[in-house]
């Protein structure tokens, strides 16, 4: 018998083919067919999001205020404050 020759070793044989295939079609189109932003292009962007970031994190920590939401689970900011209104009269 003929190393190689058993059905299962022709599958081994043709998987780990396939496998270097896609590898190398991969690479090649990495190279050749992606369009990669220049590093200003790049750099922009990154701002772009971290101002976006800044943003949101502060509408969310006003929001929070707002409404009072804080690890004690006990309303206070201006919620709490108009229920605590309420209660006084």
């Amino acid at each position: 018998m003929v190393v190689g020759s058993s059905p299962t070793a022709r599958a081994k044989t043709k998987n780990m083919s396939q496998l270097t295939t896609y590898i190398k079609e991969s690479y090649n189109e990495l190279l050749q067919k992606v369009t990669w932003p220049s590093w200003s292009s790049l750099q922009e962007s990154s701002v772009l999001v971290f101002v976006a970031s800044l943003l949101i994190a502060g509408v969310v920590a006003a929001m929070d205020k707002t409404f009072g939401v804080n690890s004690e689970s006990k309303w206070q900011g201006v919620v709490g404050f108009l229920y605590d209104l309420n209660n006084l009269f």
